[in-house]
C-alpha cells in the first residue's frame, strides 16, 4: 500500500493517474488495484501487487511522476482485509460501502475492541450489581471517548465494545483516552479494579448490515486478545499510518494468533 499527499488534486485528476498507471504497470510486473481519496486531507493510499516496493514505485515515475511518500509492505496473508468487500467506479476508487450516491471513500478503516479483563470472574467474585457497574463505567468511559474521536460504535459484546473508525490517527488517540479514562475510574473505585485489553487494526473490512466483518475485524479481535491488562495492541500496518503524528509505539515483535498463518507484528500503544 502507498501513500501520497496530493493537496490540491481532484477525483479526475486521480482517475487520470491511476489510468496511467493501469497502462503501464504489466512493464514492471505490478497490479493497482484500487485507490481511496480523502480530498479533504489531500491523501491518496493505493492498494497494489508487486515483486517490490520499488517496482510499484516506478510505474507511478513512469505514468505520471506522483510518487508516494510512503509505502508500506502488507502481509499476504492479510490482504484480503485490504481488498475485500467494497465496490469500486469505473475510474477505480474505492466507494463508501453502502453508500447509494457512489460517493468515493476517504480511505481505510481501523478497527477497534475493547475487553474488560476478567469479567467472569470479577462477576463471581463481586456479584451482579457490581460486576454490572462496571460495565456501565466501561460503557461510558468508551462512548465518551468514541464521540471526541469520531469513532462509531459497531456492537456491544457483553464485556466489550467493537468500534470503528476512519482515521487511524483518531483510533490509536481514542485507545488511548479509554485506557486513561478506565485508570482515572478504578483510582475513584478501588473497589472495582477494572483493566481492559484493547486490540485494534487498519485495512479494508467488509461492512454488511451494519456491521464488520473480514480479516481486518479478524486481525483487531486477536491483537485485543492478546494484549496485556491494560495494554492496547495495534498492527504494524496502523503503526505505519501514524508515523509523524505524534503518536508513540512500542514496538513488541512477532505474536502468533489463532487464524493467522504467519506471525504477526504488534506495537502497544504509549501513553499519550
Amino acid at each position: 500500500m502507498d501513500i501520497h499527499e496530493v493537496d490540491g488534486a481532484t477525483p479526475e485528476d486521480l482517475a487520470i493517474a491511476h489510468a496511467a498507471d493501469v497502462h503501464i504497470q504489466h512493464e514492471f510486473g505490478v497490479e493497482y488495484h484500487k485507490y481511496w481519496f480523502n480530498q479533504q486531507t489531500g491523501k491518496v493510499y493505493c492498494i497494489c501487487s508487486a515483486p517490490s516496493p520499488e517496482a510499484a514505485a516506478h510505474v507511478h515515475q513512469k505514468a505520471h511522476g506522483l510518487m508516494a511518500g510512503k509505502i508500506i509492505e502488507v502481509d499476504p496473508d492479510l490482504v484480503d482485509g485490504f481488498l475485500g468487500g467494497c465496490e469500486v467506479n469505473p475510474a477505480g476508487a474505492a466507494l463508501v460501502p453502502g453508500a447509494e450516491t457512489g460517493d468515493i471513500d476517504p480511505g481505510i478503516r481501523t478497527v477497534m475492541f475493547t475487553d474488560i479483563v476478567g469479567s467472569t470472574a470479577i462477576t463471581q467474585r463481586l456479584g451482579d450489581e457490581a460486576a454490572m457497574a462496571m460495565v456501565n463505567a466501561h460503557d461510558g468511559v468508551v462512548r465518551s471517548a468514541l464521540a471526541e474521536h469520531r469513532g462509531r460504535e459497531v456492537k456491544h459484546m457483553g464485556d466489550g465494545i467493537m468500534a470503528c473508525f476512519v482515521s487511524a490517527v483518531a483510533a490509536v488517540r481514542c485507545a488511548a483516552r479509554i485506557q486513561q479514562g478506565m485508570k482515572a475510574y478504578c483510582a475513584e473505585h478501588p473497589e472495582t479494579p477494572v483493566q481492559l485489553r484493547i486490540g485494534l487494526a487498519a485495512g479494508e473490512p467488509v461492512e454488511q448490515n451494519q456491521d464488520l466483518f473480514g480479516s481486518t475485524v479478524q486481525l483487531a479481535a486477536r491483537l485485543c486478545s492478546a494484549a496485556e491488562p491494560g495494554q492496547s495492541l495495534a498492527s504494524n500496518v496502523l503503526a505505519e499510518l501514524c508515523l509523524g503524528k505524534g503518536l508513540t509505539f512500542e514496538d513488541r515483535g512477532e505474536f502468533a494468533l489463532k487464524g493467522f498463518l504467519k506471525p504477526v507484528r504488534a506495537h502497544a500503544i504509549e501513553p499519550g
